[in-house]
């Protein structure tokens, strides 16, 4: 997959997928994702403990998700979510019906998931059971824009000889695919935009993703 073909969701039409070296742009974002994760922990602090009450008073089970990812230079780590699940430690063959499991391996994405509560429902609705990840980005394992982060199993391989370009960034909160598109959009389009913002990305772009982002937040487009 060396050239996008899509739709507008994306400016990619036609894009060569080519890496390059940004060390100033680097260095500013690094900082800049500090700087905003530590400003919106400070902000959101009433939320998250408002969510954590109603997660434990709602469902049984941790508060906090926490499920393996794939980051900058194929380096696993732990990207973390407000709960939005049932707590089962059954695997999701077992739990989806042979259907379910099937239309699920399509996209990642299941309508209807019945693995979901009622508010997570509402979490994932409105992308507040993404708050977490702030603490992502200050470790360094995230930054507040670039490819949402995929898993090894399942995803990985579909991008085929693009894995190593996706893995050459720290994957985003938010991202170009993700304010864009997010779930009305086949994957192979979100792998094409995922691979757009690499070979893209600079201030400009990521000011935009920005903006993008909140008004698919607000405007619930997209969202499961």
């Amino acid at each position: 997959m060396r050239k996008a073909q899509g739709s507008d969701k994306a400016d990619c039409l036609n894009i060569e997928y080519a890496y390059k070296k940004k060390p100033f742009f680097d260095f500013c974002k690094r900082f800049e994702d500090i700087f905003i994760a530590l400003l919106g922990l400070l902000i959101t602090s009433p939320l998250f403990l408002i969510i954590a009450i109603i997660i434990k008073a709602t469902s049984k089970g941790p508060i906090i998700y926490r499920h393996q990812r794939v980051g900058r230079n194929g380096k696993d780590f732990y990207v973390l979510k407000f709960r939005t699940m049932i707590n089962d430690n059954r695997s999701i063959e077992e739990i989806l019906t042979k259907e379910e499991y099937e239309l699920f391996l399509v996209d990642l994405k299941l309508p209807n998931d019945p693995r979901v509560t009622k508010f997570g429902q509402f979490l994932r609705k409105t992308s507040l059971d993404e708050l977490p990840q702030l603490v992502n980005i200050l470790k360094g394992e995230m930054s507040l824009i670039g490819p949402r982060p995929i898993m090894r199993q399942y995803e990985l391989e579909r991008f085929g000889k693009d894995a190593d370009l996706l893995l050459k960034v720290r994957p985003g909160l938010t991202g170009y695919w993700a304010s864009h598109g997010r779930n009305n959009t086949s994957y192979d389009e979100r792998m094409k935009m995922e691979l757009y913002y690499v070979t893209k990305r600079g201030f400009w772009l990521d000011t935009k993703i920005f903006f993008k982002t909140i008004l698919a937040v607000l405007s619930r487009k997209g969202a499961v």
